[in-house]
């Protein structure tokens, strides 16, 4: 064997076990080549040959064009599976659920009568059955390893001398019993949190006891404290946390300023929304020559005040995110830092982490330094105040607004051309009475001042992350926090793309770029109809979740090699992370410890994904509470979905979304056409078709479950 068939060899079975160690990853020659090391860049030129000649032999899948997963057939060659694998359950209200496992390429169907004693999210122990030809893989739960919950919020609903809990979750297919003993003054009716303390054979139903009465529901405060809990979220400070953060001194010392580089006479600003009360990062403008500007992104110096191993370090570590319900903001540090000593306020000195960048007229940077500051906001804009300077061309630092705008539309377009995706959502918006009921509902969109600051700080970011994650020579970046976006899962991709195709839009999926470029097409073209919603929640679901890891695969949404989050530290504790990490290197300070900052990024990744879900349930809980108000009331909408219960409908003028249920729709019989979208009439032939407008009428308003239920009107 020649020296060159010997390192193809060897290549191959490294190859094979990178695909074997992710049986779900697609990887494209490069993403290989980096992934190997030195041995990829070495050897690069054998690596895309060796993918296509392992898919030839069947060993690989070519899912579209240059991108690869490992095919079942080798994995079973390769594994022994069964009878016992491990996973995590996704319950549904139904009862049923699915174990989702890395031991296997598919989800393991669980029937209602297997499900043992296991809830949603749980990590289970699964016994597999014998696999049919064709059929999906089945199992029965055998053993709950990890709960990864014991405390739910409902409804106390009493029997006689002891109740139940009927869960808010409907993930939660089963009521807690609570004894008599354990109802803590709980009344009928109420909403609680109970926790399980038992739960063996032969009892259906978990034990559990009241651990906090919330109150009746249907109160605001009651039903915002409802979600937290559902989520195991925070809703206030400990004394202790409050206490620490008192004592930090808010002067600035003249040797703090002194080992720092004084930006404080350049004109500074910050821009934010009008109900902003935390400014973390502003803009500076100074003219160089000509031709040439110096551009500084100022980031408030958290870290400076948040020491590690004190108990606000240890909070925000734990919460690791600010949580953003509608009528509140739960904020990750205490107010006296986040509001007042690191907030960015007009008029006042400020210790600044800052990224300075020298752009030319046509918005090329030719160089950047990464500083430590002190600078002085000049005057608090908020995005409305700057979009009406942008459109008149008139106003405070009007010449500076239009020069940083000019310099961030070429900025975007670039990222556009390179493959970024153009996700443009509208933010629902409500403007609350004092009791916090809804009065209005409005929408929030991603204006030209918007997009002003999102560019720069992307600038920021990804000039952090490039610093620290571009390997220099043969040097081995050191342990550093990105933010990460995967390729989108070939498999979600194809089915998006037989998808739309019905619907009369084209999605191509042989390269990256023609990825991009048609999800941009998709989401541009089908706004404003009644299928917009739908397109644009598969396309997101279709792509990979961004993250925060310590291994770099770059952003696929953002078209970035490198990216992290440095920009936010008073609302995110990875940018904490990365400012402190940043400092230590820079400082000539040897690499953290991977596998200490990898657990610290998968828990930030796990409460950014809470907090997310939490918002989310506000503005449901808000919208059905609207319209509750209502009832009875008819309204234009467009037709979002199709399903065998029936058709869900958008309401136009506040995007409010109910379902028409089939066995209210009693002039005909109904039934689904799944390929097609719509339902039709079976005598009458009517359908009803995604996509398509209908008038519907208010039925009923379900605070509990969040619901709206609609009737078709005329």
């Amino acid at each position: 064997m020649s020296k060159k068939d010997k390192i193809k060899k060897q290549l191959r079975e490294q190859i094979l076990r990178i695909y074997e160690s992710n049986p779900r990853q697609v990887y494209n020659y490069k993403q290989i080549a980096k992934a190997l090391g030195e041995e990829g860049a070495k050897h690069k030129k054998f690596l895309s040959g060796i993918l296509y000649s392992l898919a030839k032999e069947g060993d690989l899948i070519e899912v579209y064009k240059g991108k690869f997963k490992i095919s079942p057939s080798y994995l079973e060659k390769k594994r022994k599976v069964g009878p016992f694998i491990k996973g995590t359950v996704d319950m549904k209200s139904t009862g049923k659920a699915y174990v989702i496992t890395d031991d296997l390429l598919e989800d393991v169907r669980i029937a209602p009568n297997n499900t043992g004693y296991a809830l949603h999210e749980d990590y289970v122990k699964v016994r597999l059955f014998p696999r049919r030809k064709s059929q999906k893989v089945e199992g029965e739960i055998v053993e709950v390893l990890r709960r990864s919950k014991n405390r739910f919020v409902g409804v106390i609903e009493y029997t006689g001398r002891y109740a139940f809990l009927l869960a808010d979750n409907k993930a939660m297919p089963i009521d807690i019993f609570i004894p008599g003993e354990h109802l803590n003054d709980a009344k009928d009716g109420q909403k609680a949190i109970v926790e399980i303390i038992e739960w063996k054979p032969p009892a259906k139903n978990p034990f559990g006891k009241v651990v906090e009465v919330l109150g009746d529901p249907g109160e605001n405060e009651v039903e915002m404290h409802a979600i937290l809990a559902e989520y195991n979220l925070p809703s206030r400070f400990e004394k202790e946390v409050e206490a620490e953060a008192e004592t930090i001194d808010v002067h600035i010392p003249k040797k703090e300023i002194a080992r720092r580089e004084d930006l404080r006479d350049v004109l500074t600003f910050t821009i934010d929304p009008a109900d902003a009360k935390d400014f973390d990062d502003a803009l500076s403008v100074r003219k160089l020559s000509d031709d040439t500007w110096e551009i500084g992104v100022h980031i408030a110096d958290v870290t400076h005040y948040v020491k590690p191993d004190t108990i606000i370090d240890g909070e925000a570590q734990s919460r690791a995110t600010s949580i953003y319900l509608v009528d509140r903001t739960i904020p990750m540090l205490p107010e006296k830092l986040s509001n007042e000593v690191c907030s960015l306020r007009p008029g006042e000195d400020k210790l600044t982490y800052s990224v300075i960048f020298t752009i030319t007229s046509n918005a090329r940077v030719t160089k950047s330094r990464i500083v430590k500051t002190v600078t002085h906001s000049d005057h608090r804009f908020n995005y409305e105040e700057v979009q009406d300077i942008i459109e008149k061309g008139e106003g405070k630092y009007h010449e500076e607004i239009a020069l940083l705008n000019r310099f961030a539309g070429i900025i975007r377009e670039r990222r556009m051309r390179a493959g970024a995706i153009d996700f443009e959502r509208q933010e629902v918006k409500f403007r609350l009475g004092e009791d916090g009921k809804p009065l209005e509902v409005y929408f929030r969109e991603q204006k030209e001042s918007h997009k002003l600051i999102e560019e720069f700080m992307l600038l920021a970011n990804r000039a952090v992350a490039e610093k620290i994650g571009k390997p220099r020579g043969r040097e081995k970046p050191k342990t550093f926090v990105y933010r990460v976006h995967d390729i989108p899962n070939p498999e979600k991709l194809n089915t998006l793309a037989t998808f739309v195709e019905k619907l009369g839009y084209k999605v191509k999926t042989d390269t990256r770029n023609n990825i991009a470029k048609s999800f941009n097409k998709l989401l541009k073209d089908s706004q404003g109809k009644g299928e917009e919603n739908l397109i644009e929640t598969l396309t997101i679901r279709t792509m990979a979740k961004a993250e925060y890891s310590t291994v770099n695969i770059g952003h696929y949404g953002l078209a970035f090699d490198h990216y992290t989050h440095f920009t936010s530290p008073i609302r995110r504790y990875p940018d904490m992370m990365v400012h402190r990490l940043l400092f230590d290197y820079m400082n000539g300070k040897p690499s953290a410890r991977e596998a200490l900052y990898e657990e610290h990024c998968q828990h930030s990744s796990e409460m950014e994904r809470r907090s997310q879900e939490a918002e989310r349930d506000s503005v449901k809980y808000k919208q059905v509470e609207f319209m509750s108000e209502h009832v009875g009331e008819e309204f234009e909408g467009l037709i979002s979905g199709v399903s065998k219960w029936g058709i869900f409908v958008e309401i136009k003028e506040n995007k409010c979304e109910g379902m028409v249920r089939l066995s209210d729709m009693d002039d005909d019989y109904y039934y689904l056409d799944e390929d097609n979208f719509r339902v039709i009439g079976y005598n009458t032939k009517k359908e009803y078709k995604l996509g398509s407008p209908v008038r519907i009428r208010i039925k009923r308003a379900n605070l509990l479950k969040k619901e709206l239920d609609f009737e078709l009107a005329g």
